[in-house]
């Protein structure tokens, strides 16, 4: 048995080595080297951890043999001698389009696309899994030239356009072949991004977060056409099917995609291999949470050009940190045990690689995790280890001849193999030459300095003061220079040709300008003690790393605050609870609850704080917010039930800090109004400094926008052709998916099959009673034909934002059982507002309505107390009253009052100490706390400021010094903040970078 075996695998082998060319020569003899060739005497990396000294690598046809210091060496062996060299496997590229051009826009049409434009595939045009990269690959010699040059010996290639973009191809940079042997593999990997596809116009989506609902649903949906329910053909589908054990491999671009991304796979039972933006340091244990192996690339930014410094005043803190941060992150990543490999994506050319490689040496990662995440992670995570990334047995003769140590800034590149073939880069036999030199000519002195890299040295001859003209060639050991003479008039030349010998001094002849031949002689000067010092001069002074904070811009925490025991002493107290406003009253906050209410409290526990003269009031609501998230609309279509805020949370958002400042503690954030049916919304607390899921409501309300008017018929659109087109239309849209969803939920109590539709199982939760409606509203007939709507399919509609009509229909409103939510003055900002009036809030306030004064607005957040003190001025509202417009009213309509919108015991500890009557133009937050912890303290802002401005100055001391050193600088681009609104159309998702 065992002798059947090794017989078999003997022949196995045999063919494989010895396999036959099925392709015809037709120019000229045939002239492939079927002989062994062995790399002699080498210092050979076998994997990044296996290193043998003067090593043996055999290989022929492609493929290594053997690999050790005792190999056998067959005759007629083709033998190069690589004493003192250093042998490692090339590097893999796993993220590239490397021979596929960019794929061209397609030309914006006058009026939307909604429809796909192609039959026989998915219903949306962003959806390409049926691509695949081999049909638009076309080998580029140029471009694998400079990989080569760079160390890479495999690139997995892919079609980057579209949101499921197709499979890609691995690629061997074999420029002596063709595509029947470069081709490794046409099925590496499945790639997607959250882009949309520039070759269709079609609308949907137009957001981050109708991205991923559209993933979401493709999955639903090739889950249900696997299970042959579907009766019609979907080529995309089954696609999908086909290929779906392949790497699933997700452009993300930045750490806050990292996390929304693995979040759709994982809900869909897929572990994506993600490329990252290179900030993921920011958020590291959140990215390390994902489990998700990352492709990473190191575009590390210049320093900012700051000596202009008005426009250095419109650099923000996150900028300047970038620079100063990013080439941390492969440490960072390291550090942490995230499994990730590197690649040349982002940067301008493959030549850039090596130089930013070894800044990420420079600040921290270690040469052995640099070359796994070249070799043996991206060979593992392509699945391809048995083929390539190491220089074991059997394995394709892919490997880089070196000077020395490949991370070594000096080490020069000799030779890089692929599958076998031989790409010289520098030849062996020329000795390293660059550096300082000194000769004399024709009782001259003079200094030569060349650098560079050694096929195209450059060089500066100085003699005296004077810098002279030169040209220098290197090749074959033999050095060649022109030299200038300091005759200015007649223009004379010397020309000298020389070898260098083992200790770099250069001996050779200098033919001078009357054709005389001189000898010539130069002594090459050590500078390593110089070096040396320099190097630890400018380690010291770019190794200076600042600090990241959460969030990791202005006002971030240097570590995340606690909560506190406190006890609040002698404060005026306005509880919104039956007591009303306490005088002198004391409150105990402990285990981020409300304790107790009393007078004269003590706890020995408790840090104390003197409230006398001061005011303090539940944290303010907003109920109607457009802050803290990365898209606010996805204008698709006219319906987008599918996609939900809470996917696209941006925690990094000052306005964050900014409302605390302003004693919000917690807002909704809400989808636009650009369609009748809008998205999910996001209850959050603003607990500045968490990631974005800690900041969601723990068994939140389930919420969606609901909008009517002229936003969603397009009124002011000059293309708009989505139905509806009219109000009637509007009309006709709820009354079309109420039916739909009814009859969905009727299929799916009847036990069929089905098909789950993302889009549809929210709206069934809204005639089901689970889901709410807060709906956009302004004019008084479609605020009646909503609510007869909703009664005709039996539920309520929760509320009614904005409804600046609302003080004609509060009577039907109160009748119908739907809240308010208002602003408070705002008026004739266009046509269907022009009926506005201040008195609005009282006049639903006096009909038993519940009413809010909310924002819509990022500024008006910040001082909604004063927003609803003008409902005291207009319509004679109670103080308590109007305090609990912003307060516990809008807790009330967001079914989250049994835990904030007042000061009860047992109740969340979501309170603001406030410097004076809470209602008064001059109040200030003096303290806002959520759950017992202080995210806003007015004190330590004024050291926050302060500190903010001395770390600026000095960044931008570091980015003076950086350009002083010859450094590369970027030029100031000033970068308005866009604030989202009700009606700001977002394409986010072609702005990667989002924090």
């Amino acid at each position: 048995m065992y002798k059947l075996y090794f017989a078999m695998l003997s022949l196995l082998c045999s063919l494989s080595f010895y396999a036959q060319d099925y392709f015809p020569t037709n120019n000229g003899v045939a002239k492939n080297n079927t002989n062994y060739t062995a790399i002699t005497n080498a210092k050979i990396f076998i994997t990044p951890t296996n290193v043998i000294k003067k090593g043996t690598l055999l290989f022929k046809d492609g493929k290594i043999v053997n690999v050790g210091t005792s190999v056998r060496i067959p005759k007629s062996t083709y033998i190069i001698d690589a004493s003192g060299k250093h042998v490692y496997p090339s590097f893999i590229d796993m993220y590239s389009s490397f021979g596929i051009e960019k794929p061209i826009r397609k030309p914006r049409q006058q009026t939307q696309q909604y429809d796909a434009s192609r039959t026989g595939f998915y219903w949306n045009d962003h959806i390409m899994p049926e691509n695949n990269a081999l049909t638009k690959f076309k080998y580029n010699s140029k471009q694998a030239k400079a990989l080569i040059k760079a160390g890479f010996g495999v690139v997995n290639t892919h079609i980057q356009n579209g949101i499921i973009r197709g499979r890609g191809a691995l690629i061997a940079l074999n420029n002596n072949g063709g595509n029947e042997r470069r081709i490794i593999s046409d099925n590496s990997g499945l790639y997607l991004s959250l882009n949309r596809s520039v070759t269709t116009n079609q609308s949907y989506p137009t957001s981050i977060m109708g991205s991923m609902a559209l993933l979401r649903q493709v999955y639903l949906d090739a889950n249900w056409y696997s299970k042959g329910l579907s009766k019609t053909k979907d080529l995309s589908l089954e696609a999908l099917n086909k290929h779906k054990n392949l790497v699933q491999i997700m452009e993300a671009g930045s750490r806050a995609n990292i996390i929304r991304t693995d979040k759709v796979g994982d809900q869909s039972g897929i572990q994506y291999t993600i490329l990252g933006g290179g900030d993921e340091y920011e958020r590291i244990k959140d990215v390390k949470a994902t489990n998700a192996p990352l492709i990473i690339p190191i575009n590390f930014p210049d320093a900012y050009d700051v000596e202009d410094s008005f426009l250095t005043s419109a650099l923000t803190l996150h900028q300047m940190r970038a620079w100063n941060q990013k080439p941390t992150n492969p440490k960072v990543l390291a550090d942490h045990g995230i499994t990730f490999a590197l690649t040349t994506h982002g940067l301008k050319s493959p030549g850039k690689f090596k130089a930013n490689l070894a800044i990420a040496l420079k600040y921290g990662l270690s040469k052995a995790k640099a070359l796994e995440a070249l070799t043996t992670i991206p060979a593992q995570l392509l699945k391809k280890s048995n083929t390539i990334g190491s220089l074991k047995k059997g394995l394709l003769a892919n490997f880089l001849i070196t000077s020395g140590d490949i991370f070594d800034e000096k080490t020069i590149i000799y030779e890089n193999w692929v599958q076998g073939e031989q790409n010289i880069i520098e030849s062996m036999n020329n000795i390293d030459i660059r550096g300082d030199h000194t000769f004399s000519l024709d009782n001259q002195k003079y200094t030569l300095t060349l650098k560079g890299e050694l096929s195209k040295l450059k060089s500066e001859i100085k003699s005296g003061k004077d810098i002279l003209g030169s040209k220098v060639t290197y090749k074959d050991h033999w050095l060649n220079i022109t030299l200038k003479t300091k005759d200015t008039i007649n223009k004379a030349f010397i020309r000298i040709v020389a070898q260098p010998d083992a200790n770099k001094n250069l001996k050779g002849k200098a033919i001078m300008p009357n054709g005389l031949d001189m000898p010539f002689i130069s002594n090459y000067k050590k500078k390593d003690d110089v070096v040396k010092s320099k190097d630890a001069k400018d380690k010291k002074l770019t190794n200076k790393i600042l600090p990241v904070t959460y969030p990791n811009n202005a006002y971030g925490f240097n570590k995340l605050p606690k909560a506190e025991t406190l006890l609040f002493k002698n404060a005026t107290v306005w509880t919104n609870e039956k007591e009303g406003v306490l005088e002198k009253t004391d409150i105990l906050i402990k285990n981020g609850i409300i304790a107790n209410i009393g007078k004269n409290l003590s706890y020995s526990k408790a840090k104390t704080i003197d409230a006398t003269g001061k005011h303090i009031t539940a944290g303010i609501i907003d109920e109607h917010s457009h802050i803290a998230t990365a898209s606010v609309n996805e204008a698709g279509q006219n319906s987008t039930a599918e996609v939900t805020i809470e996917d696209v949370i941006d925690e990094t958002d000052v306005n964050i800090y900014r409302n605390l400042a302003g004693g919000v503690t917690s807002i909704q954030i809400l989808h636009g109004s650009a369609n009748p049916i809008g998205g999910r919304s996001a209850i959050i607390k603003l607990k500045w400094g968490e990631s974005a899921n800690n900041l969601i409501y723990k068994n939140s309300p389930k919420f969606i926008k609901f909008a009517l008017g002229e936003n969603v018929k397009q009124s002011r659109y000059s293309n708009g052709v989505r139905f509806p087109q009219t109000r009637m239309g509007v009309e006709q849209v709820f009354v079309d998916y109420f039916s739909r969803a009814k009859a969905y939920n009727a299929l799916k109590k009847s036990k069929k099959p089905y098909r789950k539709d993302l889009e549809l199982e929210a709206i069934a939760e809204i005639i089901n009673k689970k889901r709410f409606i807060s709906c956009h509203s302004y004019i008084q007939s479609e605020i009646n034909m909503l609510m007869k709507v909703a009664e005709q399919f039996n539920f309520n509609v929760n509320t009614f934002t904005h409804i600046l009509e609302g003080y004609k229909v509060a009577d039907k409103m109160k009748a119908h059982g739907v809240g308010a939510s208002t602003f408070s003055d705002w008026w004739a900002y266009k046509y269907e507002v022009n009926d506005a009036i201040p008195y609005n809030a009282a006049i639903m306030h006096e009909q038993g309505l519940i009413v809010a004064i909310n924002s819509d607005d990022a500024e008006m957040s910040r001082r909604l107390n004063q927003e609803a003190a003008k409902s005291v001025k207009y319509g004679n509202v109670s103080e308590e009253d109007a305090l609990k417009f912003v307060t516990l009213n809008p807790a009330k309509l967001l079914h989250i009052d049994q835990k904030v919108g007042s000061l009860k015991v047992g109740k969340d500890a979501d309170i603001v100490l406030w410097t004076d009557h809470p209602l008064s133009i001059y109040a200030k937050a003096e303290k806002t706390i959520i759950e017992g912890v202080t995210y806003f303290d007015l004190e330590k802002d004024k050291k926050i400021r302060a500190q903010i401005k001395k770390e600026k100055i000095q960044l931008v001391n570091m980015m003076l010094l950086a350009k002083n050193k010859g450094l590369k600088t970027q030029p100031i681009k000033k970068k308005e903040k866009k604030y989202l609104h009700c009606n700001s159309i977002d394409n986010e998702q072609h702005k990667q970078h989002q924090h």
